[in-house]
């Protein structure tokens, strides 16, 4: 049947796509649907994979995590630290042939700025901006700003892409449906069809860097005309699509497909993305989890072993980690108080009577089409219910879910309360750079805690120039979190990719996924 359904699907393409040369044609299963083009409203990975795909950014990062120029040739800063200067590469350019300008750096980095935690805090110590001259602009900073290239180079949730000023003019809070960008490919609108395929053609006219790929940094070489997301939702068509030759690559190997890809001879599996991890979030807008001690309840319940066997199934793709950072990583912590990542039922009821908890049932989204997700919420669902929580999960499909996450209205019109995704190492293993690592409200991530302490911390963290002193803050960071219950992690997982042996070459080591430098041979 899956064989039968992958042919279908692939027999409804169009025919002037399969007509051109196979050599020059890549297909790629994508993590999910692509349903949202813009990169800065949302954290989805794989509209952040989009945005890789069409833009550019000023700095990236190797693999290694070093900061390197990017669409900037040359930069300066100031003796006391307070004034940079950026000068652009020759030879940048928008899919529309117009040049890259100052003026588009400076509106992208505004709008950017809005949404981004780490971006607010650039802006807010930020004394004013300028445009010395079509290809070269100035920050002037109140005060030395420690964290302006770890800015310019955040390679996740949300990267600060660069867009033609036009575009960026939207405001924050708004959907681009305009994906100019002035990067390695270029967005095929004509031939968007979401829930079927996403089409990039090759940027012919993009001047990659002389430096060897790495990470987000580097050449970006393409050598393919055309790539080709196929929408595939099936674990097992996705396989089969894969084994067949019908598709060349899989973003993300889903874990009931481990075994048999891992015995396929035809195939390779890979890790050229970073670890990562999964987490509980919730929404603080609204009750219940507007009061810390319901949300440390709902904590209590998660069951990180449980959870990540459901979803990963082979412990040699997961671990337990009971620290918001990266277990390993610098700021990974073991005080964690209350939270252990192991069920504490009896507590958590105790808790919820305590709170004054209602009853009334707490809505789970469950993004049923999403392979890599899809396992966690059932578990979690019941685990709640072991808790004391009535609960009511939701099914959805993950494209939907994103934008869901976005309502603040109460759930009885459209709202929620719980989700779970992932994050990889390149978002939390800074607590400036994670996205869902906020306590300002409204202008934070979707959850909308406030905690003006965690605030207060992070800004502390962000003025310290003393090591040690960062990792204490940090410590009280991840210790904040919990208290307040602003999110929870369920475990730390390895991300696979499957690609067919001796026909797709070239995969880049990075801490997100990025696909250029992949020939097909």
């Amino acid at each position: 049947m899956t064989t039968l359904l992958a042919g279908a699907l692939f027999a409804a393409a169009s025919a002037s796509s399969f007509a051109q040369d196979a050599g020059k044609v890549l297909r790629l299963v994508p993590q999910s649907d692509l349903k949202i083009l813009d990169p800065i409203w949302t954290t989805a990975f794989v509209t952040r994979n989009h945005g890789y795909m069409v833009y550019d950014t000023l700095f990236g990062v190797d693999e290694r995590g070093k900061v390197l120029p990017q669409m900037v040739d040359k930069y300066t800063t100031s003796a006391d630290g307070k004034t940079w200067n950026f000068t652009l590469r020759k030879g940048l350019a928008f899919h529309d042939g117009k040049p890259v300008t100052s003026d588009d750096v400076l509106a992208s980095l505004k709008r950017w700025g809005q949404r981004d935690g780490l971006g607010q805090k650039m802006f807010a110590a930020m004394d004013k901006t300028e445009a010395v001259d079509a290809n070269s602009f100035r920050f002037v900073f109140k005060e030395p700003f420690g964290m302006v290239l770890d800015a310019l180079s955040k390679p996740s949730s949300n990267p600060p892409f660069i867009m033609p000023a036009r575009v960026a003019a939207t405001p924050a809070d708004k959907q681009i449906d305009d994906a100019t960008g002035s990067g390695p490919y270029i967005f095929k609108k004509d031939e968007y069809r979401p829930g079927e395929k996403i089409v990039y053609l090759k940027n012919t006219k993009y001047v990659p860097r002389a430096e060897a790929p790495s990470g987000t940094a580097g050449g970006k070489n393409v050598y393919v005309d055309r790539m080709e997301w196929i929408v595939l939702k099936d674990a097992q068509t996705q396989a089969n699509a894969l084994a067949n030759g019908e598709v060349d690559m899989i973003e993300w190997v889903p874990s009931e497909q481990y075994t048999a890809l891992k015995n396929n001879p035809a195939i390779t599996l890979d890790s050229p993305v970073s670890k990562g991890s999964f987490a509980l979030h919730l929404n603080h807008l609204i009750p219940p989890f507007d009061n810390p001690k319901i949300a440390q309840a709902a904590f209590m319940a998660i069951n990180q072993e449980a959870l990540m066997r459901a979803q990963l199934v082979h412990k040699e793709l997961y671990n337990s980690c009971a620290s918001i950072y990266p277990c390993g990583s610098a700021f990974a912590s073991d005080k964690t108080g209350y939270f252990t990542g192991k069920p504490q039922f009896e507590k958590a009821k105790a808790l919820l009577k305590e709170a004054g908890y209602d009853g009334k049932p707490v809505v789970l989204m469950y993004p049923a089409d999403f392979a890599v997700l899809n396992k966690f919420p059932p578990v979690m669902a019941q685990l709640l219910k072991q808790a004391g929580f009535n609960v009511d999960m939701q099914s959805m499909d993950w494209p939907t879910l994103v934008t869901r996450r976005a309502k603040k209205d109460p759930v009885d019109k459209g709202g929620w309360n719980l989700f779970i995704t992932g994050w990889g190492i390149a978002d939390n293993m800074n607590p400036m750079f994670f996205a869902p690592l906020t306590g300002n409200g409204e202008k934070g991530w979707f959850g909308w805690a406030t905690d003006d302490k965690l605030e207060q911390l992070k800004s502390d963290f962000l003025a310290s120039t003393d090591e040690p002193k960062r990792k204490e803050l940090a410590t009280a960071i991840q210790q904040r979190v919990y208290d307040t219950g602003i999110y929870a992690p369920i475990g730390e997982y390895k991300p696979l990719t499957a690609y067919r042996k001796g026909v797709v070459s070239g995969v880049v080591r990075s801490p997100v996924a990025v696909f250029w430098n992949l020939k097909k041979n």
